[in-house]
């Protein structure tokens, strides 16, 4: 058997030390949120190589297609997702592009096998903020919608006097890379407002694991007396916790979630949440993935939707 000795995307990945994807953006001019210098070890690392892009990468470089990829493998389906998802394919659409939506488990390979098969114009990943750098629109935007805008809540706890807050995250591995984002964030709007400091509590799904959990946090935290969620879904979790525990949601333990899902107001009590303007920032992300300026595009602010629970 014949065994080609051309170099691959693999071995200039591992000469210069980053991910195959990323040398798949570097190299077919597609790397809008790698640094230069990391764009020029790629680069010095293909030309030692003699690494030849394939076809299909070239296709890719090129733009030849109208196909832009959004991965969101792990990404809770919540409102603000779906807002997401409706903004940047209108927009898309507005200026004759396709969006194919990615929900699969895939690998940084997989992903850039996928965009190379289509010739994607660009790709938006959601799936994981560690895979930032390979990102080819601007992602800032919809990485604060999903993970960030810690502030918002952390501002609104601490106006109804809460001082002791922490944060509750969810026990799900697929969600670890922007749990850990809004965990991070969280802690930094908590230093900001000048409060103690942010424990985490991370609930499982299930209730009765959740109220155990629920329980020995308390134990260990007793000066905590409100609780900012990831999500709703989170959220929901945590009150109903509570509610097995006997605790009552505010007057033992203020609890806000994220995401202003339907569901969420018609709970009991009624869930207090973030609501963000997810639809802009969709906007927003297709117009950078196309090379267009997004700046009247400006989505309105984060805010508070007041209910029982908060």
């Amino acid at each position: 058997m014949i065994k080609s000795t051309r170099a691959t995307a693999k071995d200039v990945a591992r000469a210069s030390g980053v991910s195959q994807t990323t040398v798949s953006f570097v190299l077919n001019g597609a790397a809008g949120h790698v640094s230069e210098v990391t764009r020029e070890r790629v680069r010095q690392a293909a030309r030692e190589l003699g690494y030849v892009p394939n076809g299909s990468a070239q296709a890719l470089r090129t733009g030849a297609s109208r196909i832009v990829l959004l991965n969101v493998e792990g990404i809770p389906t919540g409102s603000s997702l779906g807002n997401y998802i409706r903004g940047l394919d209108a927009e898309l659409a507005a200026h004759h592009h396709v969006l194919l939506v990615l929900h699969g488990h895939l690998s940084s390979q997989d992903l850039s096998d996928v965009a190379q098969a289509v010739s994607a114009r660009a790709v938006i990943d959601l799936a994981d903020s560690g895979r930032a750098d390979t990102i080819t629109a601007d992602t800032g935007a919809s990485l604060i919608a999903f993970s960030a805008q810690a502030e918002v809540p952390v501002r609104y706890l601490a106006g109804q006097g809460h001082r002791n807050i922490a944060t509750v995250l969810p026990d799900t591995p697929e969600l670890q890379a922007l749990a850990g984002l809004r965990e991070r964030l969280m802690r930094r709007a908590v230093e900001a407002a000048d409060l103690p400091g942010c424990p985490t509590l991370v609930l499982p799904g299930d209730l009765g694991a959740a109220e155990e959990r629920l329980r020995s946090f308390r134990a260990e935290h007793p000066e905590v007396t409100a609780l900012a969620a990831y999500n709703d879904d989170v959220a929901l979790v945590t009150l109903a916790a509570m509610r097995q525990l006997g605790l009552r949601a505010p007057q033992d333990l203020a609890v806000i979630g994220f995401d202003d899902s339907p569901h969420g107001a018609l709970f009991s009590p009624a869930l207090t949440t973030v609501h963000i303007d997810a639809e802009a920032l969709g906007r927003i992300s297709a117009r950078t993935a196309l090379g267009l300026p997004a700046a009247d595009a400006t989505p309105e602010p984060a805010h508070v939707i007041v209910r029982q629970s908060g």
